[in-house]
């Protein structure tokens, strides 16, 4: 192997192609030693880039430590306000889960000071995107980042907040939008919640949050929420309901997974019945006995009759 600095620096502008693959050098066999390498993404207008790792496997130490300092590393950047701020550093050979930058680009720096006959990189996807990673739903595009759900399109389903299932992007606002018919109302169940923040999620502490309205303004009704949460329901009142997530420019989570569901405005709510894992296996052993009771009958019939 060299003992010489290998360098690379590369550039994916939106004006040449909207998606495509970024490979560390030499992938997939392994980087070289005291490699150093950049990755720019420019994207135009409303569009941000979003990345989904395909294969990640970095050198790590023996010593199975999981800090990532001193060690060979992917950092990812983003500009707030004019300048440079790392928001990810990943190292090792766990899968990153996907990261969205928070405006038109993005950075990567690549530094494989080690190696070895294992360590081949990784293979990423990139993606320039003005969903903001959310696929259900009707986007409008009036909006910066909205979506609407409409009963008369489909009576249930789920949303999720921008690059689920990675970690949501900073400084970001989006919009969902929820209009039932006459006589219903608006059902939404999180099964995951993991938004940066503090109780009672306000400005004051720096706060990212979601929050809950039942008409097109603000509703005192509902507080923000925010921090890690179980699971949870949320009703609306009427026919129309409005989920405001919003991110700041400072640190970030997961984000939030929910299911949603529009209702008679008299029904209750009845979450689906759950079988655990031992209750499934009792049933299939119960029903391979049935057959196989069957099947004797049906033996003893034939040789007795």
């Amino acid at each position: 192997m060299s003992l010489h600095p290998s360098s690379c620096h590369q550039e994916f502008s939106s004006d040449g192609t909207k998606h495509g693959t970024l490979t560390s050098p030499h992938y997939p066999s392994p980087y070289p030693p005291n490699t150093h390498c950049h990755y720019e993404f420019f994207g135009r207008g409303k569009e941000r880039v979003r990345l989904i790792f395909q294969d990640f496997y970095l050198y790590k130490s023996a010593d199975g430590s999981i800090d990532c300092t001193n060690v060979d590393s992917l950092q990812a950047f983003v500009n707030v306000d004019g300048r440079l701020e790392k928001v990810e550093t990943f190292c090792g050979i766990d899968l990153p889960k996907p990261i969205m930058s928070n405006g038109p680009k993005l950075m990567l720096e690549f530094r494989g000071t080690q190696s070895s006959r294992y360590s081949r990189g990784f293979k990423i996807s990139y993606s320039f995107v003005e969903n903001f990673g959310i696929n259900t739903g009707r986007q409008l595009k009036e909006f910066p980042c909205a979506f609407v759900y409409n009963s008369s399109e489909a009576r249930n389903g789920t949303f999720a907040s921008p690059n689920s299932p990675g970690p949501y992007p900073r400084d970001t606002e989006c919009t969902y939008f929820f209009h039932g018919g006459e006589t219903e109302k608006v059902h939404l169940h999180f099964t995951n919640f993991d938004v940066e923040g503090v109780l009672p999620c306000e400005a004051v502490s720096a706060s990212d949050y979601v929050e809950f309205s039942n008409y097109m303004t603000e509703d005192n009704r509902f507080g923000r929420y925010c921090g890690q949460m179980k699971e949870f329901h949320v009703e609306s009142e009427r026919n129309f309901f409005k989920v405001t997530f919003r991110s700041n420019d400072r640190l970030d989570g997961t984000g939030f997974k929910a299911m949603y569901q529009f209702l008679e405005a008299t029904d209750e709510y009845r979450a689906p019945p759950v079988q655990d894992k031992a209750s499934h296996s009792l049933c299939i052993f119960e029903h391979f006995l049935m057959l196989i009771i069957l099947a004797i009958t049906q033996l003893h019939h034939q040789l007795y009759h």
